[in-house]
């Protein structure tokens, strides 16, 4: 009997449950197992992860680091209870981001925060985590779950994503030799990916519709289902196009901003980039936003990234051949325009978008 005449409290009526955390330990080693590559092969639960860039192949690297969330998307996540593709997206986020400077991805963290742990749930969301990594062929070598009750409701849960790359010094991206003439390339994107997320969700109350009913972009599958399509994860084609070609010079992951604020944080001071709106072939669920939302182009450009999930500038006389690459690789490739000697804004767009 304590002195206040209570009786003795535990972690687990404070509402934390060490067992099912333990649980989930257990549950998840094979999905981190899968994720094994050259520089890591360690098993998980130690105080830290380990990966040996030698063994990795690499002679004199320099690493770049990456970390992102995915956003008010968790909230359709919980809503809709589907767990399964959110971590495809946090690794998307960060993966897509070392890419675009040149860099293999090589491990990936994650940090796993709810309100009470549902080692069901926890599990879905660290399956999608580990397929992520298997896309982009880094390996899962940690993470951190916490159970904070109090912090957190019951049912929700926060997710946030760290990776780390490489390249070999002298090959990191963008290139110095960008110039007027170069060739604009847009990748496809799979749907809204994940950003925007607030303004889909204030659009979906607007349109009345549940997460349940049928996706008006999409009649093969409900609304939630729809808009919980994962990020696409570029890794892979992009290594291959920067490998076998020499004509990727820089390159941009198209994430909150969209296309203004994103593809000039890639190019110098002396070149603008002209694109071509009328070249973007936007997935339906855009045009859906734009009208019920009743959003304007402008807003749409710097909300979302309307079809264009990375942008990729090529030389001139290699853009066939990266094009070449890339489709092969399964990409959809469109040439949206090119770079010009800088203007009044770093991306000036003609045409409109193909809504």
């Amino acid at each position: 009997m304590s002195q206040n005449g209570g009786s003795p409290l535990t972690y687990a009526q404070a509402g934390v449950d060490i067992d099912a955390g333990n649980a989930l330990v257990k549950r998840i080693s094979p999905l981190v197992k899968a994720t094994r590559r050259p520089g890591a092969d360690s098993d998980i639960g130690g105080f830290g992860g380990l990966f040996d860039l030698k063994g990795a192949g690499f002679k004199d690297p320099v690493l770049v680091a990456a970390n992102d969330g995915v956003g008010t998307k968790l909230k359709i996540a919980i809503d809709t209870d589907t767990h399964d593709t959110v971590g495809i997206d946090l690794v998307a986020m960060c993966v897509n981001d070392l890419i675009v400077q040149g860099a293999e991805p090589l491990f990936f963290l994650d940090y796993f925060a709810c309100g009470s742990l549902d080692v069901d749930r926890a599990t879905d969301v660290v399956a999608g985590i580990a397929e992520g990594c298997k896309q982009a062929g880094c390996a899962l070598i940690g993470g951190e779950t916490a159970e904070m009750p109090g912090m957190y409701a019951k049912d929700d849960y926060d997710l946030a994503g760290f990776a780390v790359g490489a390249a070999e010094r002298g090959t990191l991206l963008p290139r110095a030799d960008l110039a007027e003439g170069d060739v604009v390339l847009g990748l496809a994107s799979n749907g809204v990916h994940s950003n925007g997320y607030s303004l889909v969700r204030k659009i979906v109350e607007r349109s009345g519709l549940e997460w349940t009913d049928a996706a008006p972009f999409d009649a093969e599958t409900t609304l939630g289902r729809a808009l919980m399509a994962p990020t696409r994860i570029y890794v892979k084609p992009l290594l291959e196009a920067i490998r076998t070609t020499n004509g990727v010079k820089a390159l941009a992951h198209i994430t909150g901003g969209g296309l203004p604020e994103n593809l000039p944080r890639v190019l110098p001071d002396t070149l603008s980039a002209r694109i071509d709106l009328t070249a973007i072939k936007a997935p339906s669920v855009f045009k859906w936003l734009a009208e019920t939302g009743q959003i304007e182009e402008a807003e749409l450009l710097r909300t979302f990234n309307c079809g264009v999930g990375m942008v990729v500038v090529v030389s001139a006389d290699e853009a066939d051949a990266v094009s070449t690459c890339l489709t092969q690789a399964g990409e959809r490739v469109f040439r949206l325009g090119e770079m010009v000697k800088r203007g009044a804004y770093a991306v000036e767009f003609t045409g409109t978008l193909g809504l």
